[in-house]
């Protein structure tokens, strides 16, 4: 049986006059006996990624991260071809009317207020500020009783209250770690099983079209959760979780990248049934470059996610933006426009995400989000990402034959296939500007980048370069 996955695989390399059905979050029929269970962690060792990658919790947010990404994609004017497309920005302060998207709000908005409760503590310190574990705690005292009231409780209220345990679960995870003072995009993976949860139980299902809905939570609910988040970092001077330092491509945020992406891509048919475009851009857009001008992403960030994001980057770091953002610096040289971008991150999220022991390690399972084996997964075959897995997890696992893993290889990804990391030579896509005196980045003779007749070293060629930059 063909699964869904397939069907969203295929339609990535459909052409765009093509109409393609693509696969949505399944909600539960709870005219059924449901279970819920507590979740738990699974992936202890490098090969359990492996084994997470044919799961069906691997499956489903793959789906749903499929699903929240094309409902921001701009709509082309029915029946008018000159007009200027549906475009879908941030509102800030703007009211939803949507009941399960006013509920949301109002509990980050009480999870948000708790930091009045915990003020940070005036020691100095080296890394994180203790007091977010005073907060973490006062969250956790009170998960039961925010999601309880009104119309999360009505729907939580399964199971003599088991459903709000394990969906509880995934919020509590999604503001970090009390135990390490750190945040990262394992957290926000958590954030998305939580929405994900919500959604398979009906939560937000009556008011609008699924698509409609699914706009709304990422503009009016995943939008004011990293706002939270922000608020968290900056409060307790929380440490990037799992980070790559300056070659990552954020110390803590990923889906905002994919989703502001998506709000500036080309345009699709107002009946929505087209692929997700593969470049281009919406009229009007700003340039991928632009995320280098501070003037820019000042007026920018207020409607879109992306530069929201490198807003927050700014406000956080000082210097140069190619050096300690080499990884967005080398994207924002792509010509072909959001559309490359958004494909690339998608790719992306599922390389240095999904399949990345330190990011999904942490991931919990139970019911909603399953550990079981997904029976449409393809054979997983051997990626290259598996060696940058910790030297620890490689030892514990060489006393057992390794599990081969797919870790690029997500069947719901457009051209996941992703070719193994550049070598020497393989230019940017974007060349930085020569490095500033007595800069950390000053290094021996550099190559010659074939596309600008810039200068870069070896190390920045091979290290610093976005995976998926190369035209395809």
């Amino acid at each position: 049986m063909t699964s869904a996955i397939a069907t969203a695989t295929s339609s990535a390399s459909a052409s765009p006059s093509d109409s393609v059905v693509l696969p949505t979050l399944k909600v539960i029929d709870q005219n059924t006996p449901l279970t819920f269970t507590k979740p738990s962690k699974r992936i202890n060792e490098g090969h359990d990624v492996a084994r997470f990658l044919t799961s069906l919790a691997y499956r489903d947010i793959g789906i749903f991260v499929l699903q929240l990404n094309r409902a921001l994609c701009p709509r082309q004017q029915p029946g008018a071809s000159s007009a200027p497309a549906r475009v879908f920005p941030l509102t800030p302060g703007s009211p939803s009317s949507s009941s399960p998207i006013l509920a949301l709000q109002a509990l980050l908005s009480e999870i948000s207020e708790l930091v009045e409760l915990a003020p940070p503590d005036p020691g100095p310190r080296r890394f994180g500020n203790v007091s977010f574990r005073t907060w973490h705690a006062l969250v956790e005292d009170r998960i039961d009783g925010l999601l309880s009231g009104g119309l999360l409780g009505k729907t939580l209220d399964l199971a003599a209250g088991a459903a709000r345990e394990e969906v509880g679960s995934y919020l509590i995870d999604a503001f970090g770690s009390a135990q390490r003072l750190d945040y990262g995009t394992g957290h926000e993976l958590s954030f998305l099983a939580f929405l994900g949860c919500l959604w398979k139980l009906a939560f937000f299902q009556g008011e609008n079209d699924d698509e409609d809905m699914a706009r709304e939570i990422v503009l009016n609910v995943i939008q004011p959760y990293l706002e939270v988040v922000r608020k968290l970092i900056l409060t307790y001077t929380l440490e990037p979780a799992g980070s790559h330092g300056v070659w990552g491509l954020d110390d803590h945020s990923f889906i905002p990248y994919i989703f502001g992406s998506a709000q500036l891509t080309r345009p699709i048919g107002s009946s929505g049934t087209e692929p997700m475009p593969l470049e281009g851009s919406v009229a009007g857009a700003p340039k991928p470059s632009d995320v280098t001008k501070g003037d820019v992403v000042e007026v920018q960030r207020a409607t879109n996610m992306y530069f929201s994001a490198i807003g927050f980057i700014n406000d956080v770091k000082k210097g140069p933006f190619w050096e300690h953002s080499p990884i967005l610096f080398d994207i924002s040289g792509i010509r072909d426009g959001w559309g490359k971008i958004n494909k690339g991150m998608i790719k992306m999220f599922n390389a240095e995400v999904l399949s990345k022991f330190p990011v999904v390690q942490h991931f919990r399972f139970g019911e909603l989000f399953s550990w079981e084996e997904d029976p449409d997964a393809a054979k997983p075959t051997q990626s290259v990402h598996m060696a940058n897995q910790p030297a620890q997890v490689q030892a514990a696992t060489a006393k057992r034959p390794m599990h081969p893993l797919s870790g690029t290889s997500a069947p719901w990804a457009q051209a996941t296939k992703m070719p193994p990391p550049p070598g020497p030579g393989i230019p940017y896509s974007r060349a930085p500007p020569g490095p500033a005196a007595g800069s950390v980045t000053s290094r021996p003779r550099p190559l010659r980048d074939e596309t600008s007749g810039t200068g870069l070293t070896a190390a920045q060629t091979s290290v610093t370069r976005a995976p998926w930059a190369k035209d395809t």
